[in-house]
């Protein structure tokens, strides 16, 4: 016969260290347990020898006593009867239960109600219930679908659901399921323990490829009832047992293949014990069970029986280890390996595989930015150095960074070696530079080796992540010499060469204007600099760059001309689509008369501006329809006049201009005859003439 035993069978961390806490109570004097220190009789027994008394009322305990809560938890009203009576509270409440009261004492704060996914009068859910205004408990999705109809009010509520650790991913994910169709605004939070899931899919994956099954644990223990019920669903043989005892031996005759799994209140010896009956009645081969999916089962089904006895060796003493080490010790500065098995606010909790629980504050994982969630998750394995043991609450504190900067000492020992980048995060600024903290490990950069300008700050590099070369290491000193400038110069070195390979003419870049001239602008296009030239700047007349760009200004540019050997690159700015000489021949012809803008005087003549951008001569003798000696004697820069188009070459962009024109045409016009005007009468002479000739009036005195 081969017995397959799951890696994961028997005590979590919780309740070892619940256990352990126990034990240390004991041996200081009698201590009493509220309820059931953990489901399993045998060690509650144990324990009673030793001095623990357990009680399941409050009324039950006396002022002065010595009071250790169980990993369930305890109700809120009992703490508080306790903390009244002046007992001292030793609480062994498992970490991942704790999580779950403050998820729920939150939710209760706000005024949410709170649905507990998990059997009605467990302890640990009663513990839960005590902590919320209004909680309800729903064991199956039977009880959630009525529970849902019933209440069509929640499906507008912020409800807050959470799971027993205990329970099974899949009754969970099935009331979880109908209650995120109806309560659209639910915050569901999958409270089941790594540790429970990880026997669950051991106990799945078991019971597809054996013949029988074997569950240990306590009759009241709900983590081991439900292994049970995931192991009857694949395999017709299963036995769920407290002890060697209650084995029915007869139900495994002609039966090969046994698979063993024990819950997470099983003692290491009642497993042994059920092991040693087993391979004493049956000659069972043992077999460490690693976990194996359906598909590999199949395979070893398939190996042959003589290679079994040389695997079956080796993970036998494997699995007699790990039965020793249940409750082993653990020391300062020792090297631990353990499971990520909640994650709070102020500390990562891991669990050991030993009597103490694990943690590490949450800052060794936030210290460059990154946010705990991000950086480390439930399930995760981890390594970390053992910082401080408490023996008597059954915690120790542990240290991820210590340990990643040992190894990061050797890293950077190789590094200069190598020549390799490394990346650090930059925590603090002294007089000669800055620290950079590379996997835990301080590294000097001095000032010149930032890749800064001289005269710039270096705080502008605090908390960012940069990269650099380690230059100088001394572990004696603990001295570590990096530089920042090592790493972008050939970074840069290796971005110019890619842009002069992938360079052509036309090619669009966006850059960043560095420097200004009196004859263009320069501009960096990604590590290379390139020249604006002033005409290339604006379509219409400027005198200097800076009247379009500034120093720090990022345009958009394109390549007009380069030569790779010379690493010249000469740019253009304008847009090519407002060419003013297109909107120019669009508009005019030979011919048609224009309102132009005197902008220059020369002696043969003057420049006028026809549109933006567009400028026509005006020679000197086409300024006036007479001779004159220079341009100022007629026009002043600044002066709009009308002059007529006589020629454009297209070819060189030229136009003539003539005022001279426009003035000929005027003179040449025939003037239009003027209309006789009416007289009036008021300007006429009024002659008097009398019978001798004589003249008076106005006429004497006209002729006078």
């Amino acid at each position: 016969m081969e017995l397959f035993i799951a890696k994961t069978a028997g005590f979590c961390f919780g309740v070892r260290r619940s256990v352990d806490m126990a034990m240390h109570l004991c041996e200081t004097g009698p201590c009493v347990s509220l309820g059931m220190l953990i489901h399993n009789e045998d060690v509650v027994r144990w324990l009673g020898e030793k001095g623990m008394r357990t009680v399941e009322d409050v009324r039950q305990i006396h002022s002065g006593d010595r009071v250790l809560i169980r990993a369930h938890g305890a109700l809120s009203e009992d703490l508080a009867k306790l903390a009244a009576m002046d007992t001292e509270i030793h609480d062994a409440t498992c970490p991942r239960v704790r999580h779950i009261h403050d998820i729920v004492k939150k939710a209760s704060e706000e005024g949410r109600p709170v649905i507990i996914i998990g059997m009605k009068n467990h302890p640990e859910v009663e513990a839960i219930r005590s902590r919320c205004a209004e909680g309800i408990i729903l064991e199956n999705a039977r009880e959630t679908e009525e529970w849902l109809s019933a209440h069509p009010e929640a499906a507008e509520k912020k409800i807050c659901v959470v799971a027993q650790t205990t329970q099974t991913q899949k009754n969970y994910q099935e009331c979880a399921d109908l209650i995120k169709k109806i309560c659209t605004n639910a915050e569901i939070s999958d409270t089941i323990c790594f540790a429970t899931s990880t026997r669950q899919k051991e106990a799945w994956d078991l019971s597809l490829k054996c013949d029988a099954m074997i569950v240990i644990g306590g009759k009241h223990s709900a983590n081991s009832l439900h292994l049970a019920e995931i192991c009857m669903q694949n395999c017709d043989n299963v036995q769920f047992v407290e002890c060697a005892s209650d084995l029915d031996l007869s139900r495994f005759d002609r039966v090969s293949r046994v698979g063993l799994t024990a819950g997470a209140s099983t003692p290491a010896w009642i497993i042994k014990e059920v092991v040693n009956k087993m391979s004493d009645e049956f000659k069972a081969t043992e077999n460490l069970e690693e976990t194996p999916v359906a598909e590999e089962a199949e395979v070893k089904a398939e190996a042959p029986a003589a290679e079994a006895p040389a695997e079956t060796e080796e993970k036998e003493l494997s699995f007699d280890e790990m039965l020793e080490e249940t409750l082993k010790t653990i020391y300062n500065g020792e090297k631990v390996t353990g499971t990520v098995v909640s994650i709070t606010g102020t500390e990562v909790s891991v669990d050991l595989g030993a009597k103490y629980s694990g943690f590490i504050p949450t800052s060794e994982f936030t210290d460059s930015g990154v946010k705990v969630e991000d950086a480390v998750h439930v399930g995760d394995e981890i390594e970390a150095i053992v910082v401080r043991v408490n023996d008597i609450e059954g915690t120790a504190m542990l240290s991820k960074r210590r340990l990643d900067a040992a190894k990061a000492w050797t890293e950077v020992e190789e590094a200069v070696d190598s020549n390799a980048v490394m990346e650090g995060y930059v925590t603090e600024e002294n007089k000669g530079g800055v620290v950079v903290n590379v996997n835990g490990v301080r590294v000097f950069v001095p000032a010149s080796q930032t890749d800064l300008p001289r005269e710039a700050e270096l705080s502008q590099l605090l908390h960012k992540n940069v990269r650099l070369r380690i230059t100088e290491v001394n572990r004696g000193r603990k001295r570590v010499v990096g530089s920042i400038r090592r790493v972008a110069q050939a970074e840069r070195r290796e971005k110019i060469e890619a842009l002069w390979n992938e360079m052509e003419i036309g090619k669009h870049y966006h850059g960043v204007v560095k420097s200004l001239t009196s004859y263009g602008a320069f501009v960096d296009i990604g590590g290379v600099d390139g020249m604006v030239h002033v005409s290339e700047l604006s379509w219409g007349r400027i005198h200097q760059p800076s009247e379009v760009v500034s120093v720090g200004d990022e345009v958009d540019v394109y390549v007009i001309n380069f030569d790779r050997e010379k690493r010249k690159i000469s740019l253009g700015y304008k847009d090519p689509n407002a060419n003013p000489w297109v909107m120019f021949m669009d508009r005019f012809n030979v011919g048609d008369t224009a309102e132009v803008k005197i902008v220059k005087l020369m002696s043969f003549g003057a420049f006028a501006e026809v549109l933006p951008g567009v400028d026509g001569l005006i020679h000197i003798s086409q300024i006036a329809d007479h001779r004159i000696e220079k341009p100022e004697d007629v026009l002043r820069v600044g002066d709009v006049v009308q002059a007529k188009i006589t020629a454009i070459d297209e070819e060189k962009h030229k136009i003539s201009l003539s005022i001279r024109a426009l003035l000929n045409e005027a003179r040449v016009a025939p003037a239009e005859p003027e209309e006789p005007a009416e007289d009036d009468g008021e300007d006429a002479l009024v002659f008097e003439v009398s019978e001798k000739g004589n003249i008076s009036g106005d006429a004497a005195a006209f002729q006078e």
